[in-house]
């Protein structure tokens, strides 16, 4: 197991040492096999309770199971599979293995997977019942797909999942991995174009879990989380896996997307002290009529990430749930969140500041790092960064920069270190030669009574020349019309310099968005 020092609080994160032999999914299992939390639950999913006990021992016979049908270490399995029980097991016993998991979005197309299974050279492919119909035409096609394994009551022909599980051996050894091998891949969500094999080694899972999970968050063993985001996103597997087992926590896991309905129920049944969402999410649940009394809840402390939360949000989050949300930025190239506001230390409007163990800088248009309040491209140097894009050395050596990781994204700092997001760098607006932040527009739309979402994107008028144009979601109930439209643009320009308020309104009845929430500007470019 790695060791964890922190001899000086003031100047250093806490430190996490590995010894060079280490498998992150014995780690994470073993540790809560001591004492009284073997009888502790893990897991609630949607068909019943697990304890810590049940959890490693499903580990392992989802280990055996695949081991058994004849994978080997360094071989891939993909696992495309709804949030119940199951993905853990399997997730967990493949890494136990040495077989390397490649979880992938669970909201995909036939083509996606297809893309997926032939660029990893997956040898097996573990698929939720309910997903099969989008893998079953490519079933015969894909030579080095040697075995389908089906989840669920029907499995059309294939191995069952409950069945090979329920025959495998309870015990297993952990394989001899090492800290740097290749522990498990997650794909970019390629958004803006091919989606990248990002290849995570066994060392990445736990210093995520300290650096952030403990050291920012504050998880501990008592805690009941959820997260509305899901385990096959970078973001998911850290809050309903890596931190919770690296505790001793207990997990609730819901296979359905997540809904006002269906996110107000778990909060209000099974209390979670600790709440994971998306900036859009929060917007629906503020939104819906059912939002349920801070009494009818138990959250301690929120979070979100996948995109910059806006200041109104969270304002109002807090006005009626006495409850502060912790926004911050990671990536499926970091693994986890890596710049964050701290608990008690909520800046709203910006993403905090970075995480222990990480460090940030901000480089201008001519190389050099930015001043404070200047609008630089965000770098990250920390310990859980990707080794490298499969297949892909152009965008490996492009993104991965000796020990500094582009996070293609836009941010400013201002004196008391606080960063700010500015958009992506693609997204980034030039009016006037000065640089416009779609994402500050999008805050101050935001804060109209009849906006729900928002998204700026640059359009070119009469002379050529760019400004912003704004595609607006109005709040249910509301009309969309010209009068409304003309109220929009007098709202910015109330609230922003005058070159700033978008051109044009566009009123939609959703944004075009990727499975974990964030907006695709460049579907509205068009």
């Amino acid at each position: 197991m790695p060791s964890l020092s922190s001899a000086d609080h003031h100047s250093s994160p806490p430190m996490v040492r590995f010894p060079r032999d280490y498998n992150a999914a014995h780690d994470l299992i073993e540790r809560n096999l001591t004492g009284a939390r073997a009888g502790k639950v893990a897991y609630i999913d949607d068909e019943g309770t697990y304890t810590y006990g049940q959890l490693a021992e499903r580990v392992n016979r989802a280990a055996n199971a695949l081991t058994g049908i004849g994978l080997g270490m360094e071989e891939r399995v993909m696992l495309c599979h709804l949030d119940t029980i199951d993905w853990p097991s399997v997730f967990l016993g493949a890494i136990k293995a040495g077989i390397v998991p490649v979880a992938v979005n669970t909201l995909l197309t036939t083509t996606d997977y297809e893309f997926m299974l032939r660029d990893s050279r997956a040898r097996a492919l573990v698929v939720s019942e309910a997903l099969y119909p989008a893998v079953a035409p490519l079933i015969g096609k894909l030579p080095l797909l040697r075995h389908v394994i089906v989840s669920g009551k029907d499995a059309h022909g294939h191995l069952s999942l409950q069945e090979v599980m329920a025959k495998a051996g309870k015990t297993f050894e952990a394989a001899p991995t090492t800290r740097d091998d290749a522990c498990f891949w997650l794909y970019s969500s390629g958004s803006t174009g091919t989606p990248k094999g990002t290849v995570h080694v066994h060392s990445s899972l736990i210093y995520t879990a300290e650096l952030y999970g403990s050291a920012v968050l504050g998880i501990r063993e008592s805690d009941v989380v959820y997260s509305a985001a899901k385990l096959f996103f970078a973001y998911g597997l850290g809050n309903a896996l890596t931190f919770p087992l690296a505790v001793g926590a207990t997990t609730v896991l819901m296979a359905e997307r997540p809904t006002p309905q269906s996110v107000f129920k778990r909060l209000i049944e099974n209390k979670p002290t600790i709440f994971y969402g998306v900036p859009t999410l929060y917007a629906a649940l503020l939104a819906s009529p059912e939002l349920p009394a801070k009494k009818d809840v138990a959250m301690r402390v929120c979070t979100s990430a996948g995109e910059a939360l806006p200041a109104d949000i969270g304002e109002r989050w807090t006005k009626h749930f006495g409850v502060e949300i912790l926004d911050g930025i990671g990536s499926t190239e970091m693994l986890h969140i890596f710049l964050s506001n701290r608990p008690g230390e909520v800046r709203y409007g910006t993403t905090g500041k970075p995480v222990p163990g990480y460090r940030i800088r901000l480089i201008g248009e001519d190389g050099a790092e930015t001043g404070p309040g200047e609008i630089g491209e965000l770098q990250i140097d920390g310990p859980s960064s990707a080794a490298f894009y499969w297949n892909n050395r152009e965008k490996t050596q492009s993104t991965f920069v000796g020990a500094w990781t582009r996070a293609g994204d836009k941010y400013s700092v201002d004196q008391d270190g606080y960063y700010t997001y500015a958009g992506r760098s693609d997204d980034m607006l030039k009016v006037g030669g000065i640089y416009v932040s779609p994402f500050e527009v999008e805050a101050a739309l935001m804060t109209h009574p009849s906006v729900l979402e928002a998204a700026v994107v640059g359009k070119a008028d009469e002379a050529q020349l760019v400004k912003p144009s704004a595609y607006v979601v109005t709040k249910p109930g509301i009309q969309a019309t010209p009068a409304l439209a003309e109220e929009l643009k007098a709202h910015v320009r109330s609230r922003l310099a005058p070159y700033k308020y978008p051109r044009w309104i566009e009123f939609m009845a959703e944004l075009p968005k990727t499975a974990t929430g964030k907006i695709q500007r460049f579907r509205l470019r068009g």
